[in-house]
């Protein structure tokens, strides 16, 4: 330990291959660090599990930006490029009680467990049709053909976006995740197109809403429909609503898709466990797994921003009201007082209490569509390409530079084309 640098160097392209080494010094020496960002802001990096978790309930930590006592040259730096200025701040990772607790109970009644269950068969028709469109060429890169795509169909059709739309929705989403640590304008003018399209598809819906609702009704008139004691939902929180669950539903599962399959990859061992598990029709090495793989390189890095109401300790430190905090996920869940080996994948691991969707009042309302997404994704491609392999050496992939979210740019991989063709 005595010839690491003082503090690691965090941010640069070498950290985004691989920043655990550098999360586990800060665990060890400045578990809750003051750092200047990429894009210049200042602020509190939190790396131990116990005070993650911790920090993630703590009620005087808003999601509110309007309590970031930000200076000139961060204004605006902090959250999705383009929300504010399309009128999207109304959403559920940017708000407080009392009225988190609404719009959430509201969301709740439209995003059940038991709609996503219903939602399964067309989640594996859309894994086997992705993998129908490569599967004979013996090469594809996973992430453009398989990861991307899955996702973003998957909750277009959930929310009820027409099929003939969803192309577009394709192209804004692409810009989103391509220019994730970019520039912030491409970004920002497809929040916009995002946005002006939904309210349409909103207002259209309203109009045109039954009475009663039908059996596997979209999740867009669900949200019309849900009332909160008489009060529903503005046409503006719809949209907001409905902008945030495709935000956060859809590059968070391309990564836990990406750098799931790239975890099995690398780790051969853990592979021929699922996948003699997979054939022989079980399930639950598959659901643990996923959750591991979560926990071992999980798609969300650091939680999203969280700006202190007034003065708080964390972890002994003291932080000043105003200041942001970011909650390290991906070093909480390697933190050696809370998961055993925490460096090792063990698809089958128990004691798994990862943090990788969130904790608190704030957890991922998303949480059984991407655990849904992940498996039938997962599974699909590890049953149908049994001899799926990286078409490139680890080192050579890149990862995308950007703070809140970890995720491949590219995944290339080889296979045997299936004997038979695409399935029918």
């Amino acid at each position: 330990m005595h010839d690491q640098p003082l503090t690691p160097e965090l941010f640069s392209w070498e950290f985004a291959a691989d920043p655990y080494p550098a999360y586990a010094w800060l665990r060890e020496h400045a578990p809750v660090h003051r750092t200047r960002l990429p894009s210049g802001v200042e602020a509190w990096l939190v790396t131990r599990y116990a005070d993650a978790k911790q920090t993630l309930a703590d009620n005087r930590l808003s999601k509110n930006p309007a309590h970031h006592d930000e200076p000139a040259h961060a204004k605006g730096r902090t959250g999705i490029p383009g929300e504010r200025q399309a009128d999207l701040m109304t959403h559920l990772l940017n708000i407080d009680p009392p009225d988190h607790t609404r719009l959430r109970r509201l969301v709740s009644k439209a995003f059940t467990p038991r709609r996503i269950a219903e939602f399964a068969p067309r989640v594996q028709e859309l894994a086997d049709g992705l993998i129908d469109r490569f599967a004979d060429s013996g090469s594809a890169d996973l992430i453009h053909e398989f990861a991307f795509p899955l996702p973003i169909h998957a909750i277009c059709d959930l929310l009820g976006v027409p099929r003939e739309d969803q192309d577009d929705f394709r192209d804004w989403a692409g810009m989103m995740i391509r220019h994730g640590g970019g520039p912030r304008g491409g970004v920002a003018r497809s929040v916009k197109k995002m946005r002006g399209y939904l309210a349409e598809l909103i207002h259209r819906k309203r109009e045109a809403l039954p009475a009663d609702p039908t059996p596997g009704e979209d999740l867009i008139s669900g949200l019309i429909r849900a009332s909160d004691h008489g009060e529903h939902l503005t046409e503006n929180e719809a949209a907001a609503m409905a902008f945030i669950l495709l935000f956060a539903g859809f590059e968070t599962t391309v990564n836990l898709i990406g750098n799931g399959t790239y975890a099995l990859l690398t780790h051969p061992g853990q592979r021929d466990r699922l996948q003699r598990s997979l054939a022989a029709g079980e399930r639950g090495l598959l659901e643990t797994g996923v959750e591991e793989l979560l926990r071992y390189d999980g798609p969300v890095e650091l939680a999203t921003w969280r700006f202190a109401t007034e003065p708080v300790t964390i972890g002994g430190q003291r932080i000043a009201a105003g200041d942001p905090v970011l909650v390290v996920l991906a070093a909480a869940d390697r933190d050696p007082e809370r998961f055993a080996d925490p460096d090792v994948l063990d698809l089958g691991r128990r004691d798994n209490q990862h943090l990788g969707y969130g904790h608190g009042i704030h957890y991922c309302l998303g949480a059984p569509l991407a655990r849904l997404e992940g498996q039938t994704a997962l599974a699909t491609l590890l049953t149908r390409l049994p001899d799926l392999r990286l078409a490139v050496e680890p080192a050579e992939l890149r990862w995308r530079g950007g703070l809140i979210m970890r995720g491949l740019r590219t995944l290339p991989v080889e296979f045997t084309p299936p004997r038979g063709g695409p399935r029918t």
